[in-house]
């Protein structure tokens, strides 16, 4: 898709995508050192501190309206038997979270955060849900091809996956200061894993979890599954599209998208688990300096999203053995965002204190 200046709707947003103002990241750290504590005492919650001033070019962080955005879609190489759960749970799942009875919810009212459910590529068209003020509907197709015989979409269906995460970010900025990611889509970590073997090289036996507790017998069945779909599609490691049109997803892409348009507007982004660093990893391919936007919620319980962590350096913030998705870890790393501009903009110096310095 192009504008009028013949420069396409990506590559016009990527333009707009600067890393995070120095100044601003130094006068942050300039003040967190003056406060009444120990040199660093708070550790990580400082260093997201400087992070958050860094991305938002300001000392008091605007952080207060949060919301996670699910991104939704089907996949084909759930035939395979990769999961436990059939594929109609991802319908069911759209209308509880819509219903409000999700554990994003649940999480997210905790952390004051909406939720705002995409859908991108699931295989119900969600008719009755359409205009719905938690609803998008960004369709680009119903599930994505099975993986195992071929590509997962056309190169065309991974732009306009992306460009609907973009639309999406552009729709939403001017009323979210911080955004959520989330996904839902039965058998998503099967295409997730597949990017993570292409993006850091590392077997696929080393990178495939037991997602929704599948069997020891089910689980060389993904393996096998997934070592299938890349020897058939050979995804190119250093084109994003490439990986996302042979292997991804649309929610996948969709996540891509949405963190680019973040990143646009200057907004930080609360990565989720697996299927939301899968859908940071391709952004990432798209435009590096994304990364300067993005805050790593926590890490799950599969193997895979630690080697997706690593590889765009991102520590994160919590380890609670979680593996659930949805965005329940960004809701909750969204308590340690708004706790880091507290630190940053309520505690006071010693000299504004009165407090003796250590010698």
């Amino acid at each position: 898709m192009q504008n009028d200046t013949g420069v396409s709707f990506l590559d016009a947003t990527f333009r707009s995508i600067y890393p995070q103002d120095l100044e601003s990241r130094q006068q942050a750290e300039a003040r967190l050192r003056q406060l009444t504590m120990p040199d660093w005492a708070l550790g990580d919650l400082m260093d997201l501190a400087v992070d958050l001033a860094g991305m938002t070019r300001s000392l008091s962080p605007p952080v207060a309206r949060k919301k996670v955005v699910v991104m939704v879609g089907d996949h084909g190489v759930a035939v395979e038997g990769v999961s436990r759960y059939p594929a109609e749970v991802t319908t069911q799942m759209v209308h509880t979270f819509i219903r409000g009875g999700a554990g994003i919810n649940a999480l997210a009212r905790r952390a004051g955060a909406e939720v705002c459910v995409v859908d991108v590529g699931a295989r119900d068209d969600f008719a009755e849900l359409v205009g719905h003020p938690a609803f998008l509907a960004k369709k680009i197709g119903r599930a994505t091809a099975n993986m195992v015989y071929g590509p997962a979409m056309t190169r065309t269906h991974a732009v306009l996956a992306v460009e609907a995460g973009v639309e999406v970010a552009n729709q939403l900025a001017a009323s979210v200061d911080v955004f959520g990611t989330g996904a839902m889509g039965i058998g998503s970590t099967t295409p997730s894993t597949a990017i993570a073997a292409v993006c850091t090289g590392k077997k696929v036996s080393a990178l495939t979890g037991r997602d929704t507790g599948i069997d020891e017998a089910r689980w060389r069945h993904k393996i096998a599954v997934i070592e299938k779909a890349l020897a058939r599609n050979r995804p190119d490691p250093k084109d994003g599209l490439d990986i996302l049109a042979k292997v991804g997803g649309f929610e996948i892409g969709a996540i891509a998208g949405l963190i680019i348009g973040a990143a646009a507007h200057r907004k930080p982004v609360v990565v989720d688990g697996f299927v939301a660093t899968a859908g940071a990893m391709i952004a990432y391919k798209l435009e590096p300096f994304v990364r300067d936007y993005l805050v790593c919620a926590h890490r799950s319980v599969e193997p895979g999203h630690t080697a997706l962590l690593e590889q765009l350096r991102c520590r994160p913030l919590l380890d609670l053995n979680l593996r659930l998705g949805e965005g329940t870890g960004a809701a909750l790393a969204m308590h340690l965002v708004e706790a880091a501009v507290a630190v940053l903009t309520e505690v006071a110096t010693f000299t504004e204190a009165g407090v003796s310095r250590a010698d």
